[in-house]
Formats: structure tokens, sequence, C-alpha cells
């Protein structure tokens, strides 16, 4: 569908792609990796025409229509959300407009008379356009647009409000729902996930299973990258590298490519400094002047290992809690009000010692002001919150690190924050957060999302608390800065409560949840992912016993039972051993390409094969194709192994 060939762009003296070829197929899943400023969004905008390249072609079929969301920045006005969406389909107004007029104007013109060439004319385009309008589902568009508004969390009372009412995270799902309405052949989504809560999510994430075009994406969510990708193009040093599998499968690839390499990179230091100190001795001896010489052109043409230098990584934990009571936080026939809205009326909920709490609901049902309310920053207008003894608590607001002092620099955020700590122990939580040298005296106002999210974070451990509530904390972060949020958290020994849509980053942090509905709360004891086991099972159970009965499959005698199963095993088994005989034979094929490259390895490093250039050169040449066979070898095992894993599964 689309192929990308030698596609370079720089911006400055930054060079953002070099080279970058590969191909857009059918149907294709494909996730674009790579650390914060790699180049993915650029890549994105270039596939979309949004933005120039400075070489290279790009080269798509015919038909091929491409769709882009891009992380920020979009905002719908004038119009109902009805309306928005619809714009969509403004090519099929037209059709009906003009079909309306044609059975007018029919109707006008033939008055009961037998019709006239021109009626006759009038009938086939009426024909033709009934055609288009049924091959653009055209008669299903109302439907259409309000299951993918309901699915995105848009509700019936939604569709004649004016977008200008919806903030910026909707205004994000507005643009989606056009999209996906749209059904381009190919649909680009960046960082998708962090407009939506775990509900939404969970249907973008079941509606992109089924789409019928290829998709490319960029996201921190692993776990939504697991469920739908399964191709991975990694960005890095202006370069992109295909793999194949999912995200999880990617990473294992890579940790053994990163070893090879590492490996490579290290023999080939070595080769380069026996090759200078051999030409550094030898140059100016008449005798083997000539073979310095071809050993200095030899390295010359080499080509360079290059090794992606270690990002700097974020590092923290949070001050040891002081000891609270049993009971952290006790509300009782809590009542929330804003005007005639009420949030909540008459809740109740209890937060014990060693509680880890995830805040669930769809946008909007008040997950964000139960969060104050538990903070202490939010008035309730009925009931009583009743802190424990010995409670202290620290607060991430989800727009804390859009309300920092544009006009402070990163250390002054810090001093006003801890007024009299000293400068040297403020520094050195900065450190902690990539904030080192001169970096502490950048203002606030030219720092990234993900700068302002660590300093945000960063004010948390100016003093200890043993209560932490974090309002949708990782939407500005990146894999590693999340990770280590996570392994802080999993580390802290008081308690917390946390908003977020991130299952992942939740999974292992949880072990109560309380979900906000429109009943209430429900206070479900466990991690997120038995929450959401829990929700499915609720889903599927029949309505009633009736409804059971007439699900109910009729049952099988012992015998029939067992021929059955002995048939799915045959049938597996079949399945199977091609599989595993491909994959014996890719295991021989990578064994041998690794004792032979290991021995040419072993060559390199032996004194007397540097004294035949033409025997140096042919091994080059063999290394570089065996690492290439090898390359080649381990994805087509993943792909068979994965498959392999599906079919047991069964």
């Amino acid at each position: 569908m689309i192929s990308l060939t030698n596609i370079s762009k720089q911006f400055g003296e930054a060079i953002i792609l070099r080279g970058v070829s590969f191909h857009i197929g059918r149907e294709d899943r494909i996730a674009f990796v790579g650390s914060n400023g790699a180049g993915k969004s650029t890549l994105m905008k270039i596939i979309t025409g949004a933005i120039d390249t400075d070489s290279g072609s790009i080269a798509q079929s015919r038909f091929t229509t491409a769709g882009y969301l891009p992380q920020d920045g979009v905002y719908h006005r004038g119009k109902t959300l009805y309306d928005e969406v619809s714009t969509v389909f403004h090519d099929v107004s037209y059709l009906q407009e003009r079909m309306n007029d044609i059975a007018r104007e029919i109707q006008d013109r033939t008055g009961g008379e037998a019709p006239s060439a021109e009626v006759i004319d009038l009938l086939e385009e009426l024909g033709n356009i009934q055609h288009a309008i049924e091959h653009r589902d055209g008669y299903t568009i109302e439907a259409r647009i309000k299951q993918i508004l309901s699915g995105l969390g848009f509700s019936e009372r939604d569709m004649q409000r004016m977008t200008e009412e919806f903030s910026g995270g909707w205004q994000m799902r507005i643009e989606i729902a056009k999209l996906l309405l749209k059904e381009p052949t190919v649909l680009l989504l960046d960082e998708p996930t962090n407009h939506l809560d775990i509900e939404s999510l969970q249907w973008l994430e079941n509606y992109l299973q089924e789409y019928k075009g290829s998709i490319i994406l960029v996201s921190h969510d692993s776990r939504f990258l697991n469920n739908i990708i399964h191709r991975v193009i990694e960005i890095s040093m202006g370069k992109a590298t295909p793999f194949t599998g999912n995200f999880t499968s990617y990473l294992k690839q890579k940790a053994v490519r990163d070893a090879q390499m590492q490996a490579a990179y290290e023999q080939q230091q070595q080769l380069i400094e026996k090759t200078e100190q051999f030409v550094s001795r030898f140059r100016y001896d008449k005798r083997r002047a000539r073979q310095a010489q071809s050993r200095l052109k030899m390295l010359e043409k080499m080509e360079r290992i290059e090794m992606e230098g270690t990002e700097k990584v974020v590092s923290f934990d949070f001050p040891e809690a002081p000891r609270p009571g049993r009971v952290i936080m006790d509300m009782e026939g809590v009542t929330k009000c804003y005007g005639n809205h009420t949030i909540f009326n008459d809740i109740t909920l209890r937060i014990d010692r060693g509680d880890r709490i995830a805040l669930l609901g769809v946008n909007g049902a008040g997950k964000s002001t139960l969060a104050r309310i538990i903070a202490g920053s939010e008035p309730i207008q009925g009931g009583e919150r009743r802190p424990g003894y010995n409670v202290v608590i620290s607060y991430f607001s989800q727009n804390l690190a859009d309300t920092l002092d544009p006009g402070l620099t990163v250390l002054q955020t810090l001093n006003v924050a801890a007024p009299g700590a000293p400068d040297r122990e403020l520094r050195t939580i900065l450190g902690c957060f990539l904030f080192s040298g001169d970096d502490v005296f950048k203002p606030v106002s030219v720092l990234s999302g993900g700068e302002k999210s660590r300093l945000a974070i960063a004010t948390m451990l100016l003093k200890p608390a043993n209560l932490l509530i974090f309002d949708e904390p990782t939407n500005h972060l990146d894999a590693p800065s999340k990770a280590v949020l996570q392994r802080s958290l999993l580390n802290y020994s008081g308690s917390y409560a946390i908003v977020s849509h991130d299952r992942d980053f939740l999974a292992p942090l949880i072990n109560k949840v309380v979900s906000i509905g429109t009943e209430g709360l429900d206070i479900f004891p466990g991690s997120v992912d038995d929450y959401l086991a829990h929700l499915r099972r609720t889903e599927e159970k029949p309505a009633s016993p009736e409804a059971a009965g007439e699900n109910r499959s009729p049952s099988r005698s012992e015998k029939e039972r067992k021929r059955v199963e002995a048939e799915k095993r045959r049938s597996i088994h079949g399945k199977l051993k091609p599989l595993k005989e491909k994959q014996q034979m890719l295991e021989a094929g990578i064994t041998d390409g690794e004792t032979r490259k290991a021995e040419i390895e072993s060559a390199f490093s032996d004194p007397e094969t540097y004294t035949d250039e033409k025997i140096i050169q042919n091994l080059h040449i063999e290394h570089d194709q065996i690492a290439s066979r090898l390359e080649t070898l381990y994805a087509e095992w993943t792909e068979v192994e994965e498959l392999i894993e599906e079919i047991s599964k069964e």
C-alpha cells in the first residue's frame, strides 16, 4: 500500500531520520517505538504528507487514504457534536440532497404521463446515486455515528451539545470518532490512549482489532500495543529497524540484538585498535609499508558499528512514610454538587492502612473530583470526611504540571514548595529527575509536558507522606519514567489512590478498586485485572435462568466427549508437527550460523590473519552475510514460536 524509500529528515543541525525504508502492507498492524524525540511523530506526519522529506521517496497505491490523530492540538467549534462528526459524510449528504431533488423533479415532470427521455435520464441518475449511497453505507450513518460516539464515552444527551463545551481530552475523542468513521485505508494514531478512560480504551482496542485497514500506533501503553500490533518499527539514531511480533516479542528480540550488537561493537573496536597499532608500527617500514597502507584503507572503508547512547533514567524513591493509624480515611454520607448538578450523593468510602486503590470510571463520572475530596482540596456539600490518626497527604493533580508558575525556574519551583530547604538538597532531588547542571535554571515555560510532570512529582518528595493521591500521573511520562514511578510506588510503604487508565501501570500496584458509576461507588477487593475479569464475567452472565437454559449446549455422553477431545488433540498435533519441524530446522541453522560466526570472530583476533589482506576481506564479507542471515532466522523462529504458543493454548 505505502512504500518509503531512503527517507531522510533534518531539523536544523539535528538529523531525525536517515535513509529510512519500509513497507506498509494491507491490514498491517505496526507500532512505532523509540525514545522521546526519536522521530516517531515526524515519521507519521511524513506518511500523511503533513511535512516534506529532505530526500527519499514515498510511493502508494492509487486508492490509499491516510487518517492521522496527533498527540494534541485538535479543537472543534461552531457545531453540535453530532453535526461535527457528520461532516465526515459530507459527500453522502450531498448525494442524499441530490436524490431528494431528483425525486421532486421526476414527480413534477411525470404528472401521470408516460416518462419522457429527460425523466428516464433522471431515473438513471437516481439509480446511480442510490447505488453510491449504498456503497458508502449511507443508510446506516446515524446508527454508526451513535455507536462510535457511545463507545468513546459520549452520552445521548451529548449529541446536541456544542463542541466548544467539551474539554481538551473530549476534543481528541471527537477527532478519533471522525477518523474511525472516515475508515481510511491507513490509520495513524499518535498516543490515542492519553485521552481515554479504561472503558473507552477497551472499546477502542476491540474496535481496532476488527478494523479493515492498516493501523500505525505510537503509544506508551504496552498492553494496548500487545493486543493490536504484530509488527514493530524501532526508530533510533535516525534509523528504522523492523521486528516481527507484538511489543513483548520486540522487547525480547531487542535484548538479544542489543547484546549481539554490543559484542560485535567491542570486537570491531578491538580490530580497529589492533589495525591502528599495525599501521602505526609498520607504515614507515619499507618492507611492510604497503600492507600498512592497505590496512589503513580498509579502516577508512569499514562501516563502523554505532551504539545508541545510554539514556539517562529517572531514579527516585518516595520518603519513608510516617506510620498512621489503622484507618487512613473515613468518608461517610458525602455529597458533592456543582450548582444544581450532583456528582456524588451520600457515598461512603474507607481507606485502611496498606490500601492501594485504583479509582476507575468513565470520563465525567467524578474520578478527579473524588481524588480531590480524598486529598482535602475539594469542599463537600454534605456528609463527613475524617482523616485518620497521623495521616499526611501528598496530592498530584492531573493539571498540576500545567499550574506550575511559568515565570519560575526549575530550582525556584522547589524553593517555593520547600521554603528554607538547602539548594544542595533540592538540586540532589532534581538530579534524580534528570534536571542536572544548568537545567535547574531553565524557566518552567520552556519545559516539555514530560519535564513538567517530572518536576511536579519531584515536589512530592519534599515532605514525607503516608497517603499519596495521583490523578493521571503517567499521561506525559515516557516508558522509562513510567517504569521508575511504578517501581517507586511498589517500594513505597504507605497507602495511595490512583486515577489512571493505564492497565499495565496499575496491574502490579493495586489491591482494591473503587469504581465510580451512576449508582455511586462499587468497591472491589483485588487487582485491576481481577476487576476487569469480574466485569467481563458479569457482562457474559445470562440475564435469567431461562436465558441460561436457552444458551446451554446439549450435554454429551462421556464417550462422545472423549471422542471430540481426541479429535481436537489430533487436529492440534497436525498443526503443531510441521511448525515444530520448521522450528528445529531454524534452530539448526541458527546453531550453525552462530558457530561459524564465532569462528570468524576468533579468526579476527588471530595475529596471523592480519598478514593476508584478501583473507581478512573475505572473512568480513562472510561475517556480514552470516549476521544478516541470522537476523532473518531469529525473526522466523520468533514467528513460529508465537504460532506454536497460540495453537498450544487451544
